[in-house]
Order: structure tokens, then sequence, then C-alpha cells
């Protein structure tokens, strides 16, 4: 009880750190409907729609559009989805090659993260075997559009929206794992974490060439979190009395990774959750342990003894780099 108290006060204070958390009006986003993808009446056909065919709805046409500077270890590309801000639509990673000419991951990071989140994460795993090609989420750093100082558009209280840009993550992800390939690794995994553990997972059950998964803070649901999180409070006062947590729930179904357990059947997974995240909220972290070994999915679980944010302090950040690392050492 006094630890608990002890982390929860102490996220509290670490979360209060941001203030320029908008408030945003609450949006169905039809507009995004018009996006390429399946059509249907209204937003719930939409959503209906895309359901019965995810495979389509994430399929992610070839480029040879790679541009790659060896020197300074940068890569761009198209996006695979074209949105109305031209600076979203060209993806940035940077690459951070090991020793082994085999195994190789991409890594996502947090919502939010600026453009050396995951950086030192990234030179770990290279020192210690596994080559990292970092991704850049849409509508972050140098892929956010002037009118920005968050990425508001990945996470908000825009239905659509919201499940178009985690589309475009995945698109994206998919296209540097085929970088990774024309680099002639052959074994090839996917790191993420928070929101980016959502799209590693979404990744993972739509790219056959993932073997391992190393998902660090998990949820079933995405709703969830947006729902009862610390950090999408203010994403929350949008939503309240325009739409409830059951309709929510139904309409992100595409971004859920609860919709796609099956089909990571034969993908290796670490499951990391915090034992204080007011975030990620802990019961519905192991729900989704729980539900992994209910269908006898292959997955390891690691639990850190600390909160969300505070997994980027000290000591903790090193106990998470540790698990992270080891696994995929072992699984790729």
């Amino acid at each position: 009880m006094i630890l608990s108290r002890f982390f929860h006060n102490w996220e509290r204070r670490l979360a209060s750190v941001t203030k320029d958390r908008i408030v945003r009006p609450f949006d169905r986003g039809e507009d995004w409907i018009d996006l390429p993808g399946p059509k249907g009446p209204g937003l719930h056909g939409w959503v209906d729609a895309i359901m019965r065919d995810t495979p389509a709805f994430f399929d992610t046409p070839p480029t040879g559009d790679y541009d790659f500077d060896a020197r300074t270890g940068e890569l761009w590309f198209p996006s695979a989805l074209t949105t109305p801000h031209p600076q979203n639509n060209t993806v940035f990673a940077r690459w951070f090659p090991s020793t082994d000419a085999k195994r190789a991951i991409v890594v996502l990071p947090q919502w939010n993260s600026d453009a050396e989140g995951h950086i030192g994460l990234s030179r770990l795993l290279a020192r210690f075997g596994v080559s990292a090609l970092r991704l850049s989420l849409p509508y972050h750093d140098v892929r956010m559009p002037p009118e920005l100082t968050r990425a508001d558009y990945i996470v908000s209280a825009n239905i659509a929206r919201t499940i178009q840009v985690c589309r475009q993550a995945v698109l994206d992800a998919r296209r540097a794992v085929a970088w990774l390939a024309l680099q002639g690794y052959e074994r090839i995994g996917i790191l993420g974490t928070s929101l980016g553990s959502c799209l590693a997972m979404l990744t993972s059950a739509h790219e056959p060439r993932i073997r391992a998964q190393a998902l660090n803070h998990v949820s079933p649901w995405f709703a969830d979190v947006v729902w009862r999180g610390l950090s999408t409070r203010h994403v929350r006062e949008s939503l309240d009395g325009n739409v409830g947590l059951e309709e929510l729930r139904e309409l992100w179904r595409p971004i859920n990774p609860w919709s796609y357990l099956d089909r990571v059947a034969h993908t290796k997974t670490l499951l990391v959750y915090a034992r204080y995240d007011l975030t990620f909220p802990v019961d519905l972290s192991r729900l989704l342990v729980d539900e992994f070994a209910r269908r006898s999915l292959p997955h390891e679980v690691s639990v850190l003894p600390c909160g969300h944010y505070s997994t980027g302090v000290a000591p903790f950040s090193y106990m998470d780099a540790y698990v992270l690392i080891s696994f995929l050492r072992r699984n790729l």
C-alpha cells in the first residue's frame, strides 16, 4: 500500500510536467473515411467492413523509393497512406546496425516521443547484436505539421482519424520491415512501447516476416486506455457525453490488440507491464496476459516494479532495457 501510494503520486507528478495538453472537439471523423480502404454506411458500417478483411485494410504496397544515407544512418521513404498533412506523409527512421548481419528489429517509440526517444535503447540493441531501425511515428517530430505541438492526431477524440493514423503507423512499420528484408535480414522482430506496443502488435498480426515482438506496456483494448488512462484525461474530457466506452471499444476494434490475438499464434511475444501503472491500468495488462495464457499463445511476461512514466527513469529504465534486449537476442 505504501509503495503503491508512492509510485502513484510520482506518476501524477511526472505526468503533470506536460502543460500543452489541449481538449479538442469531439468528431466522428467521417471525412477520414474517404481515404483509400473499405467503405460502409456510416462510421459503424465502415468499421464492420474493415473487420471483415483486416489484411486488406493493412495491406502495404511495396515501394522502391527508399532514400538511405549510410553516413548519418537516416532513412526516408513515402508512407503508403496519404494524409491531408504533407509533412506527415514521408516516413523518417534512424538506423543502428550491429555486427550481426541476420537479425534486426523495427523500434516504435511511445506516444509524443521526441526525436531522441528510444535512440539510447536502439544503440544498446545494436551493441548487443540486434540491429535497430527506429521509426518516427505519424505526426511525431519531423512529421508534425506546424499547427501541432503534440502528436494529437494519432490519439484523439476524432474517432475515424485515430483509426486511420494508427493504420498509417502499421503501414509505415511494414515498409520498414520490407527495407530490412531488402538489406538481407532474415530474422526480423519489432519492439514497441506504450502506443508503440499496440501498433507493434497490429503490425505483427499482419506482417508475416516478423518472428518476435517485444510489447512494452500492454492493454487488450485501445479504447479502455484512452478512457481510463492518466495520460489521456484531456481526450476523455472530449469523449464524455458524445460516446460511451462500449461504443468506443466497438468503433476502435481495428486498432485493438484483442482483435488480433489469433493472428500472432506463431509469433514469439514478450508482454511487459508496470505494477503501478496509471496510464495503462494494470488490470487491463493482466487481462491480456491471462488471455495469452488461456489461448496457449507463445509468450513471456515481465513485470516492472514501477509505473508508466517512471519506467523511463533509472534504475527502472535499465531493468526494462535488460528484459527487452534479452528477449530479442534469444528469440531472433
